[in-house]
């Protein structure tokens, strides 16, 4: 194991192979591999990360995937995009004949209620899209045939999902509902309107709606609701929350795009988000300026200490080196600093680049809509 918490490919796993299988941005694997090794440790199960570097994937291996998967809840993971049960790794497959193999290595092990044929996000296997969908549509109708698929999609059930490495190549994984990314590749697919401010308006919009659960979304995505955006311009994130019917104050000493003061919302003030006070406590504080992590860590913390707001989403630009080493003391300082007990979900989202986005939020909030 090296010190980034990356070990390269080597050696062979058998057919049937037991652990989890994550998916994750190309290029952060020693950062997965390292979160996964350390909260495998402290909830007591041993195994070791495998992986190459810019694979867009990791595999825990020597352990009981089942129950560290159980110990591990996805929404508790920040370099995961995925996170699945690796039930087998399949090599030299016969590329006539794919599904022969699969049966074997599904033998025994129950139905599924769904079925995702998918390729980690790399450039390596990003050629594999076309194999992926017709090798879908020729596997699903067989594994129904065998029993192995129900006929409609059932949520009770895991979902299986085919990972092709190489044309030969294949992981199997399965997820459960509820304790998985319901996207394939963990990858919400939005769409940048032409009128959006930046392409960060698509980081907060995923935000929302990967690390909110659906009751928090509907109890404090509301129309009305009062925002604080410190280092707004050019006003992405405040043009977003704008749509969503709020009152932004933007803080920024740079200009603002039409776009996001043509809603009518969004109140432009030349400040310095690091000094500047509000006026009154907000409902929200959303915050992507690029600063050390620890210093915009410490900066949401002061909100939070001192009242100015009850939820938040912002972001945390990372370092080059020791990635998961400082996103943890970032976000254990963030909870000290804030004094109050908060519930702190974060994750490195697919339109983040080196960064993580934060959302936090005080459970005994109860609003102060205008």
């Amino acid at each position: 194991m090296s010190t980034d918490g990356l070990e390269e490919a080597t050696g062979e796993v058998g057919a049937h192979a037991d652990g989890l299988l994550c998916y994750c941005r190309p290029g952060f694997e020693p950062e997965l591999a390292a979160e996964l090794g350390e909260r495998a440790a402290l909830a007591s199960f041993s195994g070791y990360a495998r992986t190459q570097r810019n694979s867009g994937h990791v595999l825990y291996l020597g352990t009981d995937g089942a129950g560290l998967s159980r110990s591990l809840p996805f929404s508790e993971l920040i370099f995961a995009r995925q996170k699945l049960r690796l039930l087998a790794e399949l090599r030299d497959i016969d590329p006539k004949d794919r599904i022969s193999p699969i049966f074997d290595a599904l033998a025994g092990r129950g139905r599924y209620g769904d079925l995702m044929v998918e390729h980690p996000d790399s450039d390596e296997a990003r050629p594999l899209s076309g194999l992926a969908r017709a090798f879908g549509n020729a596997l699903r109708p067989a594994l129904r045939q065998r029993g192995l698929l129900t006929e409609k999609e059932d949520p009770r059930l895991p979902r299986l999902h085919v990972c092709l490495l190489a044309g030969d190549h294949l992981l199997l994984g399965a997820s459960d509902i509820g304790d998985a990314s319901p996207w394939p590749l963990g990858v919400p697919r939005l769409r940048q309107l032409s009128e959006a401010p930046s392409r960060s308006a698509l980081k907060l919009e995923e935000a929302i709606l990967s690390l909110m659960l659906p009751e928090e979304r509907e109890r404090l995505v509301k129309p009305g609701m009062c925002a604080a955006d410190l280092g707004a311009a050019p006003g992405g994130w405040s043009w977003i929350l704008a749509r969503h019917h709020f009152k932004v104050i933007a803080v920024d000493n740079g200009p603002m795009a039409e776009s996001a003061m043509a809603t009518g919302l969004v109140d432009h003030i030349r400040a310095d988000g690091f000094s500047w006070k509000p006026p009154k406590p907000q409902d929200w504080l959303v915050c992507d300026m690029v600063e050390s992590p620890r210093k915009v860590a410490s900066r949401m913390a002061e909100w939070f200490a001192l009242g100015w707001c009850e939820h938040a989403i912002f972001n945390l630009k990372l370092p080059m080196k020791k990635r998961w080493e400082e996103t943890r003391q970032c976000l254990d300082a963030f909870r000290e600093q804030a004094g109050k007990p908060l519930i702190v979900r974060a994750r490195q989202l697919y339109h983040d680049r080196e960064e993580i986005t934060v959302f936090a939020t005080n459970p005994a909030a109860k609003g102060r809509m205008l």
